[in-house]
């Protein structure tokens, strides 16, 4: 059931509902074999865009290509498209074996091959010996392996997933995260979901098209969004931050000088970025964790004073709210060996690197 994967191409996808612009000429490019998360909140069109893809919604304007042919007017039944719905949409009168048989039914497949082929994708998603069974008895994780398998089992050209761990408890989510990309692997197939968890799409995808109003503001490898948002919208929306915003005075060669609040801050500058213009403002994004709790005398490019107002014990790290002259900053701190035992009111030096931050674009 492995193959190779195919690559898909959106130019400039363009849908309305009525006077709502659910799609605003998105352009995107999949690779072969990759895993892609469309990510984004409620309304920013990530579900059109994968309805598109499906064939379900016809866009307005724009095109799909699939290998380099485009299948824009194609009905989906004639797409070869696997598709995992958020429900899993399995029938409840039909046995798990009978669920997955059923694609290779409506494509008359033999009987010898359809059962040779409903063993494989059993033994794919591990539910050897489940094929007897109805849906009820299974559990949620369980019947999420089964649309997977019926998904699979007619060796798509790609797979969509609707929101395919949203109907799974915290703990279930992360076990069934680590199982979806396994398989990703060992099938070799192109892998398309839709999601509006921040950690799903982190863990499971190769590449994340994030979006926000029927555009794609950005797209990248999870570590590259992370590490070095374009905007405040992408910054927040992944991960936590601390915005900063200074007015720069000084600039140096890769870096500027910007004064907050008082503060002088040293902001070092990606090669990609034209540094900030004298006078102008720079906004920033700190992640939590890039910030250090500093011994007294102890230098760093960026120093600022402030006290504990509350901390919370996530386990691994301390969760600190530091009251600062440049608001409360949020900082991560590793709980094994922490320099402070946190507590309310305690004075601490925060610090950072000069390119722990990341300079930010207008949304």
């Amino acid at each position: 059931m492995s193959g190779a994967g195919h690559s898909l191409t959106l130019q400039a996808i363009t849908h309305r509902y009525g006077a709502h612009l659910a799609a605003d000429a998105v352009s995107l490019a999949v690779s072969s074999g990759q895993f892609l998360t469309l990510l984004g909140p409620s309304g920013s069109g990530k579900t059109t865009l994968l309805m598109a893809i499906a064939g379900f919604v016809h866009p307005d304007e724009g095109a799909i290509l699939l290998d380099g042919r485009d299948i824009t007017g194609l009905a989906p039944e004639k797409r070869n498209f696997g598709l995992v719905f958020q429900g899993y949409a399995l029938f409840p009168h039909m046995s798990v074996a009978e669920n997955i048989a059923f694609p290779l039914r409506v494509r008359r497949v033999g009987r010898a091959e359809r059962e040779a082929r409903v063993r494989a994708a059993l033994d794919l998603v591990q539910l050897q010996g489940f094929g007897d069974r109805r849906p009820v008895q299974l559990s949620g994780g369980q019947q999420q392996r089964v649309a997977l398998a019926r998904a699979l089992v007619f060796d798509p050209a790609l797979l969509l997933l609707d929101e395919p761990l949203a109907a799974l408890d915290r703990q279930l989510r992360g076990e069934l995260q680590e199982e979806l990309r396994a398989l990703h692997q060992r099938v070799g197939r192109t892998f398309i979901a839709v999601t509006h968890d921040q950690d799903e799409a982190l863990s499971l995808s190769d590449r994340v098209a994030i979006l926000r109003a029927g555009k794609l503001v950005q797209e990248g490898a999870p570590a590259e969004l992370y590490g070095a948002p374009r905007t405040r919208f992408v910054a927040s929306f992944l991960g936590k931050s601390n915005f900063l915003t200074g007015t720069v005075r000084e600039k140096r060669p890769g870096a500027f000088i910007c004064v907050a609040e008082g503060i002088k801050l040293t902001q070092a500058t990606p090669p990609d970025l034209p540094i900030p213009t004298l006078g102008s403002t720079a906004l920033m994004s700190l992640r939590p964790e890039k910030i250090a709790l500093l011994q007294p005398g102890e230098p760093a490019d960026n120093v600022v004073e402030g006290t504990i107002a509350a901390f919370g014990f996530l386990g691994a790290a301390y969760d600190l709210t530091v009251s600062t002259v440049l608001g409360d900053l949020h900082v991560t701190l590793p709980a094994w060996r922490a320099p402070v035992a946190p507590a309310p009111g305690l004075a601490v030096r925060l610090g950072w690197a000069a390119d722990a931050a990341t300079p930010l674009q207008e949304d």
